[in-house]
């Protein structure tokens, strides 16, 4: 451990940062998981429902600074892709 305030402060600091960058991570992979289980599942419908959830997701933890912009346009442009070739 740290001796200095400052560093000790930036322990803190960084697992508190940490934790919250793992739980909107995870959010996310949740959210392409559901999209993933209705294309499987066949449903256009709820597949699309799922779409805009999941979209709304990614972009918000790319506006948060967990993933960089590129990251966010490749992880909504795959899950689109995949929504738009359903039969």
């Amino acid at each position: 451990m740290a001796n200095i305030k400052s560093a000790k402060k930036r322990i803190l600091v960084n697992r508190t940062k940490a934790e919250r960058n793992k739980a909107i991570k995870s959010s996310v992979k949740t959210a392409i998981k559901k999209v993933f289980a209705t294309i499987e599942a066949g449903d256009k419908k709820a597949a699309e429902a799922e779409l805009t959830a999941a979209i709304k997701t990614i972009e918000m933890a790319g506006s948060k600074g967990v993933y960089h912009k590129n990251n966010v346009a490749r992880k909504v442009s795959r899950i689109s892709k995949a929504v738009n070739e359903m039969a």
